[in-house]
């Protein structure tokens, strides 16, 4: 019988080695064509943050 609260591996907190840490969320609304395009890539949500702060960044130097 499975476990019902997961795997044990899923319980620990979640460590990343950047500079500032992923502490807040957003959500988004995309056309299904987005969508099914940004599953396609290896690292979706790393994709996303890296085109954001390219936008984010561009935009800064104006």
């Amino acid at each position: 019988m499975p476990n019902p609260k997961g795997h044990p591996e899923n319980l620990k907190p979640f460590k990343s080695e950047r500079e500032e840490p992923l502490s807040e969320r957003l959500n988004l609304r995309v056309t299904k064509t987005m969508k099914e395009e940004l599953s396609t890539k290896d690292d979706p949500p790393e994709f996303c943050r890296r085109v954001i702060q390219e936008a984010l960044d561009k935009d800064r130097e104006k």
